[in-house]
């Protein structure tokens, strides 16, 4: 059985681009720290939208353009890019909030191989992506332990993550301090 963390979306458009926080510059440091020393594998995602994306159903709700593929935008901050270019790490590009490529990927990890102890994720934006990915992995795999390492994780405002990290919680997923 292994552990898994998942590092969603620690990109620079979600950091101090277009829709950077302060909250999501002040994790930086504590999710550089916790994919450098995770004792399992370590999966990244990394939101991709296309020049198209102010037509899109997301870009009429959200128009700002972000996360356009091939831009500076678009790249992991980079310390995490050079944690997974040298340890040679998945990336899971998504056009949407959860990816379902990774909940296939998840799924059949805990199907055909060792198994899957726990899923923990981190990352931005908690209430956005994070908890569409944590909700999607509950839903493919109702018996690992979903976990969020909380002090890793920001959203659009801070009490919208307050909110997102209670929401999981009522769905069995675990909140980690």
């Amino acid at each position: 059985m292994k552990d898994i963390l998942v590092v969603v979306d620690m990109q620079k458009d979600f950091i101090d681009g277009s829709l950077g926080t302060n909250e999501a510059e002040g994790i930086v440091s504590s999710v550089v720290a916790l994919a450098k020393n995770f004792p399992g594998d370590v999966l990244f995602t990394r939101d991709t939208h296309s020049t198209e994306y102010l037509s899109t159903a997301e870009g009429k709700k959200l128009p700002v353009e972000h996360c356009i593929q091939g831009t500076a935008g678009w790249e992991l901050h980079p310390e995490l890019g050079k944690i997974r270019k040298e340890r040679d790490l998945p990336v899971f590009d998504k056009g949407t909030f959860g990816s379902k490529e990774l909940a296939f990927y998840l799924r059949d990890q805990q199907e055909t191989t060792e198994g899957i102890s726990s899923i923990t994720l981190c990352g931005l934006c908690t209430d956005i992506c994070v908890i569409s990915n944590a909700l999607l992995f509950k839903a493919f795999m109702p018996e690992v332990p979903i976990r969020i390492q909380a002090s890793c994780c920001a959203g659009v405002t801070p009490e919208s993550h307050k909110n997102a990290l209670e929401a999981m919680s009522m769905c069995q997923i675990e909140i980690i301090s």
